[in-house]
């Protein structure tokens, strides 16, 4: 008996020491589209996360201000990893300048509210709670103070991935995305401050769906990078509060998805991952040949009328084995006869339409941004560029402007060289614009990316149509 007593004795003062010796290290927080970097030791540790509640005033698309409620200062908030296994003592800061109470659930916590229950933490104050992670995975973070779904719809959510003992294979980048829905009491584009609309939200109407807080996060400058052949690994998360997103890279397949943001590759091979509200999923594709490849929702019409667009830009070179490129074009009439009688005995009547009234740039976004890219840069040998384009130089300074305003409205069908380089594509017309609409679309594109010409007019546009329908007839 007093073998066995002194046997468990040392156990006990074994189990003291190894606790004080557990090493103590500060979280690396990282501002969205970043990741923290893996963590590299094989053993646990105490990490102290501290993360600060901002109320602050955000851009949620080009001219369209809002007043966020943030972890960290960003939306999503501050990436956060720690490793299986870590004990981890969590601050929660709220700023003295904000106006309300908040708190945090972690999905990754086990215990009442995910931490809700222990941070409710008034402005210029301070909560603590710690605990164990004992689940590996992919999580998202969020206020749970009443009402929820408003602190939510305001930006407060986040992922935090809890690092599995064994890692994961490791990959040349990992990005952070995380997609929400935004519910404006304005419409989509409109310019100046917009506000939270607690009616559209629980009418489940967003007027913004968008990656990483706002529109154009994830483009042009922003976009992500990579090379041709890395293997880019994506953490995705959704903050909701009310749409599932189904994430698609176009032009891209996901060689692995840990569904649901698990740590074991639940499928191969996955065109479209479907990712819950207040859910994350994991997914790595290797790079075979360049070009922009477009991050998507796709529920489509959020992607290109709602803001839930991204890019991925992929430097190297182009392997033609993998993707040729266009290699023909040529003249297809099909049936005529069958043609004819799709035409509608409507076509000519017209009916009132509500007109919005957004800006170039936002238009340009909607109608034009897949085909000419972010940067009026184009496809190489695809889509000719808009950028510092001779073509479009010339025709928009020409005194009669009929010719490029035909583009837009009718279309525009076989070669075309700019800037010494041939194309020989199609372009569809753009339907739904409005004479003003179609004036400040143009005057964007031609007096943007180095590109200078007068500004169009919405009578320009009435006339040049007036002149382009009749000669269609």
């Amino acid at each position: 008996m007093r073998i066995l007593m002194l046997l468990l004795s040392s156990f006990v003062l074994a189990s003291k020491l190894m606790g004080a010796e557990m090493p103590v290290e500060k979280a690396v927080l990282t501002v969205p589209p970043e990741v923290s970097p893996p963590i590299m030791r094989s053993h646990a540790a105490k990490v102290v996360v501290e993360l600060e509640v901002i109320e602050k005033l955000g851009k949620m698309a080009d001219g369209v201000d809002y007043v966020y409620w943030t972890f960290g200062g960003t939306v999503p908030g501050k990436f956060i990893r720690v490793r299986e296994g870590d004990t981890v003592e969590f601050y929660l800061l709220n700023h003295p300048a904000n106006k309300l109470p908040h708190n945090i659930d972690l999905h990754a916590v086990t215990g009442p509210g995910g931490g809700a229950a222990s941070t409710f933490t008034a402005p210029g104050h301070k909560s603590k709670f710690t605990f164990k992670a004992i689940n590996p995975g992919l999580y998202i973070y969020h206020c749970a103070t009443a009402p929820v779904g408003m602190h939510i719809a305001n930006g407060m959510y986040g992922l935090i991935y809890v690092q599995p003992e064994k890692p994961l294979p490791k990959v040349d980048r990992e990005y952070y995305i995380l997609q929400s829905d935004f519910y404006t009491d304005k419409p989509y584009g409109t310019k100046g401050l917009s506000n939270f609309s607690m009616k559209n939200a629980i009418d489940e109407k967003p007027t913004y769906v968008v990656f990483n807080g706002s529109v154009g996060s994830l483009t042009g400058e922003n976009a992500l990078k990579a090379k041709v052949g890395e293997t880019v690994r994506l953490f995705v998360g959704n903050g909701g509060p009310n749409l599932v997103s189904s994430f698609h890279v176009i032009g891209e397949i996901f060689d692995r998805v840990y569904q649901e943001g698990g740590v074991k590759v639940s499928q191969e091979q996955v065109q479209t991952t479907l990712v819950p509200a207040g859910g994350s999923a994991i997914v790595e594709f290797k790079l075979d040949t360049n070009g922009t490849y477009i991050l998507v929702d796709h529920s489509i019409f959020r992607t290109f009328n709602k803001g839930s667009l991204g890019m991925l830009k992929v430097d190297g070179e182009q392997n033609k084995e993998i993707y040729s490129g266009k290699e023909l074009d040529e003249a297809y009439l099909g049936d005529e006869s069958v043609a004819t009688t799709l035409k509608s005995k409507d076509e000519t009547k017209t009916s009132p339409v509500k007109i919005e009234r957004l800006d170039g740039k936002t238009l340009y976004a909607r109608n034009c941004l897949m085909c000419h890219q972010g940067e009026g840069q184009g496809l190489e040998g695809v889509f000719p560029p808009l950028a510092k384009a001779d073509l479009l130089n010339k025709l928009a300074n020409q005194k009669d402007r009929t010719e490029l305003i035909s583009f837009p409205i009718l279309g525009k069908s076989g070669k075309l060289v700019v800037n010494g380089k041939e194309y020989n594509g199609v372009m569809t017309p753009v339907s739904g614009l409005s004479d003003s609409q179609l004036a400040s679309v143009l005057t964007y594109v031609s007096n943007t990316w180095g590109n200078k010409a007068p500004s169009f007019t919405e009578g320009e546009i009435a006339k040049a149509r007036a002149v382009l329908v009749k000669s269609k007839k």
